[in-house]
């Protein structure tokens, strides 16, 4: 499998990355470690979490790192995998913080659930859009420093800020953002591309798609009106099933068929087929659903799939 590396560090990745919100959500401890030993096991290494998975469970979050971190601890394996973490969300005890009193309170907390002494990417979650930048960046300054945290990316931050933190840094000699992830996927192109594209060129970013399947969607199991309210996701994504939707739904089967392939597998392939896309990162609950992802870096779109694919999601 062809590695990638993280722009601007030594992390060397494969190209996807797992999603962990849903450890200690739809899966248990049980099936969490059954689940990571099959993606490690097939040669994968990159594990994006956050401190907030699953709030929406326990109010506070904390789970999903927990498990990682007892995952690690019990395969004794922390060199060999690059794990991303965040700071900043929201919970039912706070709202969105990426204040230096949060940052510095929270990169200890996360460590010690992980049970590592660093972070490989510390993300800025959400940003709350009141803390100056200044002063995020400085707490981030004082975590790299301490051997904390490797390098710092950024995910729910706007064009304007994401901007600034770029002159911040540069002007103080503090970190930089080494990678953005941004909502991107097939049925929601516009915000990514008109606003973020010319930014991650411009400084230089990879980029980790969160919601690269638009929370099932893309996988091709919602095929009428009935099917968004057999799962938990479905009552969120029933706005992708019109027009624009389904055509997407319907050329991604043909090119499945055609490639003896997936639905699943194709978006995440249209997706590692933009140069500007590092790893998507996407979620497995099942060996089957692992399957789909394991096989997106195998399959190479043809210019026709891709062509197709561009102008019916456009």
């Amino acid at each position: 499998m062809n590695k990638r590396i993280i722009k601007n560090t030594d992390l060397e990745i494969a190209p996807i990355n797992f999603g962990g919100n849903v450890f200690g959500w739809t899966l248990d401890e049980k099936q969490s470690f059954e689940i990571l030993d099959q993606f490690t096991e097939a040669g994968f290494n990159f594990i994006d979490t956050a401190d907030t998975y699953a709030w929406w469970v326990n109010g506070t979050g904390g789970q999903s790192e927990a498990i990682i971190g007892k995952w690690l601890k019990e395969r004794k394996n922390r060199e060999n995998v690059v794990i991303a973490t965040k700071v900043g969300s929201e919970t039912k005890e706070h709202g969105f913080d990426v204040s230096k009193k949060h940052i510095l309170k929270s990169v200890d907390e996360s460590l010690q659930r992980l049970g590592t002494d660093y972070i490989d990417l510390y993300y800025t979650h959400f940003d709350d859009n009141v803390t100056p930048i200044e002063e995020t960046l400085s707490a981030y300054d004082e975590i790299v420093k301490a051997g904390k945290v490797r390098h710092i990316a950024a995910s729910n931050v706007s064009p304007e800020r994401l901007i600034e933190s770029f002159e911040v840094a540069e002007k103080n000699n503090f970190p930089k953002y080494v990678a953005l992830q941004p909502h991107y996927n097939l049925v929601e192109r516009e915000n990514f591309e008109t606003k973020y594209a010319s930014l991650v060129d411009k400084y230089d970013l990879s980029v980790f798609p969160y919601w690269s399947l638009a929370a099932g969607f893309l996988t091709g199991k919602y095929k009428t009106d009935a099917d968004f309210e057999k799962t938990t996701r479905g009552a969120g994504i029933k706005k992708y099933f019109d027009e624009k939707g389904k055509n997407v739904l319907t050329v991604l089967e043909t090119i499945a068929d055609k490639h003896n392939s997936a639905p699943a597998t194709v978006s995440l392939a249209w997706l590692l087929a933009n140069p500007l896309i590092t790893a998507p990162i996407v979620s497995a609950t099942s060996q089957n659903q692992l399957r789909t992802l394991f096989d997106a870096p195998q399959l190479e779109l043809d210019q026709e799939d891709l062509e197709l694919l561009n102008r019916v999601s456009k």
